[in-house]
């Protein structure tokens, strides 16, 4: 039945998402995702019954947490149903483009492409940071461009100066998507106050990396209303179960709040622990990182990666040369990871 498919589907190359990719152990630092679980009340008297396209009090209660407007707030399935609504919304198949700049999350490619929707690509700079001037050459038939930052999976901050450039250089002509899906371990470093400011910025959030829910699969836009409006025109019907509105609900609480802080802090703590570890070891580069994750460059990151996944220690090959993406776990599994890595690099060759 293959050939029923569109060309472009047949010809497409999923996302390898960690569990796509696959793996068995004990310790899994590969999807950026939160070491705790936390317990929630689910409600079973209504689920008979379909859900709000947009329930009332999630949106209230993310809007009073990121300090906006409830009618700039959209949820969805994850931050990727944002991604995937904005190209639908604003991007005419086989004539319009997305811009995104490697190394950077590569969800954003997948979904244009699916969409017959054109791709151009700026890579960052040698310091990670948008190259502005190369951007600027590359805009005709751009609607929509993609920034990460925290970027995944340097780790890095995208400077905010850069960033309001771009929203000056765009202006009228295409949408600045900011992914803030780890902003929550930073958030001073949030754009959400430039709202108000620029009609073209969106911003992409998610409760899957500091709020530790990631099967929860809960996200949301952030927009002037005229573009929440406008995806509202393309979403699912019922896109959020009332389980998921339910647990949501709960996290953002004052007492989920506090508890997000909390682990946050811990995380925080953990991934200073495992930087300063790794950074003492010979010929290690640990890049600097604003999430619950570290770009850390090897002398031979395929050996170290292929010892690591055979002794149950399951980490994220990054594109980067000789680099490896390690999500930040709880203590035991940093300790038991960075005394690995230890071990294997200390080893002499036969």
């Amino acid at each position: 039945m293959a050939q029923l498919a569109r060309k472009t589907v047949r010809e497409l190359t999923p996302y390898q998402s960690a569990r796509r990719i696959g793996g068995s152990g004990d310790i899994w630092l590969n999807a950026n995702e939160s070491p705790f679980a936390n317990e929630y009340t689910i409600k079973c008297d209504r689920l008979n019954r379909y859900s709000s396209c947009q329930p009332e009090e999630l949106l209230q209660a993310y809007a009073d947490y990121a300090s906006v407007k409830k009618e700039q707030v959209l949820t969805s399935r994850g931050a990727d149903e944002g991604i995937e609504l904005l190209i639908r919304a604003f991007c005419e198949p086989n004539q319009d483009s997305i811009l995104y700049c490697p190394p950077t999350y590569g969800m954003y490619a997948i979904s244009a492409e699916t969409f017959d929707v054109q791709t151009k690509t700026v890579p960052l700079t040698a310091e990670w940071q948008l190259n502005l001037p190369e951007i600027e050459t590359c805009l005709d038939g751009v609607k929509l461009i993609f920034v990460c930052s925290p970027n995944n999976p340097t780790g890095n901050l995208i400077n905010r100066r850069d960033i309001e450039a771009l929203l000056d250089m765009t202006a009228g002509k295409a949408l600045v998507v900011v992914d803030e899906a780890y902003i929550d371990f930073c958030p001073e470093a949030s754009t959400v106050d430039l709202l108000d400011q620029y009609p073209n910025l969106v911003i992409l959030r998610t409760l899957s990396k500091a709020f530790a829910l990631a099967g929860l699969r809960c996200g949301f836009t952030l927009a002037n209303s005229e573009v929440i409006e406008l995806l509202l025109k393309v979403i699912a019907p019922y896109p959020v179960p009332v389980p998921v509105t339910d647990i949501a609900v709960q996290a953002l609480s004052p007492s989920g709040l506090a508890k997000t802080k909390f682990q946050v802090l811990d995380i925080h703590a953990n991934r200073a622990y495992l930087q300063a570890g790794l950074g003492m070891l010979p010929d290690v580069t640990v890049f600097d990182g604003y999430g619950n994750y570290l770009l850390v460059k090897f002398p031979n990151a395929d050996a170290l990666f292929n010892a690591l996944w055979e002794h149950g220690i399951i980490l994220r090959r990054s594109p980067i040369e000789n680099c490896i993406r390690i999500s930040i776990g709880s203590r035991d599994e940093c300790e038991k990871t960075l005394a690995f890595i230890r071990e294997q690099l200390e080893q002499k060759p036969a």
